[in-house]
């Protein structure tokens, strides 16, 4: 999740996604991820597509900026070797579908950025009272915020992949805990930023995702669940 936008960016504009200067993995990554920006575009949210030019080592592959009220989903891919990381054991078929459910991913954080709600609690839920602001470590107060925020984004992406590839997703979702599981306390472990685990059992089972509504509305619901038990 990126905060500031980088500068030295190369504005790439759908649907022309295989344009001049692209590598193949970057057009791979787009026309993966293009489902989802066309979507995110006919609900209203302002998504831009930037390619980094430069080697971006150590960068998320994948992050989503917020400047001047529009969403500026970033790719870093060019001398990252995180950008093979995050893939690795999952057959090159099954590739595409896991770049498409990290673009839910970031158009999830989009949405929460273009309503106004980031760092909101869902209407109505009351936090108890222990865990209120001035309860916590300043420290402990972002961690949990970044969680909750990415909870919400993972459930983002299981729901559109279920939708979309109801078949498929239980791979989706084995990949989704490996990654989480795999980062330990600085991606995934128990009591980190990213540490999602509990929103993600939530996503397994039948019934978990009602098709029918938008895959906002229906992170919206298991968020809410998860949240009574995030501390």
């Amino acid at each position: 999740m990126l905060k500031p936008l980088l500068l030295m960016s190369l504005l790439i504009v759908l649907p022309a996604v295989a344009g001049p200067g692209l590598t193949d993995l970057e057009t791979r990554w787009l026309q993966a991820g293009q489902p989802v920006i066309t979507f995110a575009r006919a609900q209203g949210l302002p998504v831009d597509i930037i390619v980094q030019p430069q080697d971006a080592p150590g960068a998320v592959p994948l992050a989503l900026g917020y400047e001047g009220a529009r969403c500026k989903l970033v790719l870093s891919l060019r001398g990252n070797a995180q950008a093979d990381s995050v893939l690795q054991g999952v057959p090159p078929a099954r590739q595409g579908l896991m770049m498409e459910a990290m673009t839910a991913h970031e158009i999830g954080h989009c949405q929460r950025y273009a309503q106004g709600d980031w760092h909101a609690l869902p209407r109505g839920f009351v936090e108890p009272r222990s865990m209120q602001w001035g309860r916590l470590t300043p420290l402990a107060q972002e961690l949990r915020e970044t969680r909750r925020e990415e909870g919400y984004a993972d459930l983002v992406a299981l729901a559109w992949m279920h939708a979309r590839h109801p078949g498929q997703y239980q791979q989706v979702l084995a990949w989704m805990r490996g990654v989480r599981a795999a980062g330990g306390a600085a991606d995934g472990g128990v009591g980190s930023s990213h540490a999602t685990q509990g929103w993600l059992a939530l996503a397994d089972g039948e019934g978990a995702f009602d098709d029918s509504a938008s895959p906002f509305e229906q992170a919206q619901v298991l968020w809410r669940k998860g949240l009574s038990g995030d501390k």
